[in-house]
């Protein structure tokens, strides 16, 4: 079970596997979710919203059809990637409310401005996420947000995103969001603690200047 990695991108896809009631169900309760977090439907709808939103996105920043191409072919995986994230967002935000975790708008501005500063522009920082973690530029601060949650929360927990009491705030949120999985977009390995044909980084550490680490 991998609840440990070597550099600080810690909370990958893979990792938040970690929470063991992410469990797979039939879906035939309610028709027309792509997920049930929380009694609340991630509808295929939205999901699909969301990955369109990449995908119009993608197509701006590289307009060549051969690159593009090229692009979809390295993402095909997004569809799944993207519900994946969806659901473990709420996980997150479940945890942190539970621990008293919340992030101001300050906070918010603080790490997007010092992002942007290092990026060399808005722009460029909204390319960047685009490019390298699937995020739509409309969706930026929701996700900066996500990993602030998972920073704070850590801090508040007294330790960090890689360590057991960090799961198990996330599995104890899991256990009360009763979450269901609609299995074409997956399945889930409760063995392995790992969701299959899901490896696409969720939550990235952040350094004090907002810098976010890359794995090695």
């Amino acid at each position: 079970m991998h609840r440990r990695r070597r550099t600080a991108l810690v909370l990958s896809a893979v990792i938040a596997a970690a929470a063991p009631l992410l469990t797979a169900c039939g879906g035939e309760a309610h028709p027309g979710a792509a997920a049930v977090v929380g009694g609340q439907r991630i509808t295929v709808a939205q999901l699909e919203n969301r990955v369109n939103e990449v995908r119009r996105a993608q197509r701006a920043v590289v307009p060549d059809e051969s690159q593009y191409q090229q692009v979809l072919a390295s993402t095909s995986s997004l569809t799944r990637d993207t519900l994946h994230n969806m659901v473990l967002d709420r996980v997150l935000h479940r945890a942190a409310r539970d621990a008293g975790v919340t992030v101001s708008p300050k906070e918010l501005q603080q790490m997007r401005t010092g992002l942007e500063q290092q990026a060399g522009g808005a722009k460029v920082l909204e390319t960047t996420w685009l490019q390298r973690y699937g995020v739509a530029p409309n969706r930026l601060d929701d996700n900066l947000r996500v990993q602030l949650e998972a920073q704070k929360l850590a801090q508040k927990l007294g330790t960090d995103t890689s360590a057991p009491a960090f799961w198990k705030a996330m599995s104890a949120a899991s256990a009360d969001l009763q979450i269901d999985l609609n299995p074409r977009y997956g399945t889930w390995d409760v063995e392995k603690s790992s969701r299959v044909d899901a490896k696409t980084p969720w939550v990235r550490e952040i350094t004090a200047t907002g810098t976010p680490q890359q794995t090695t």
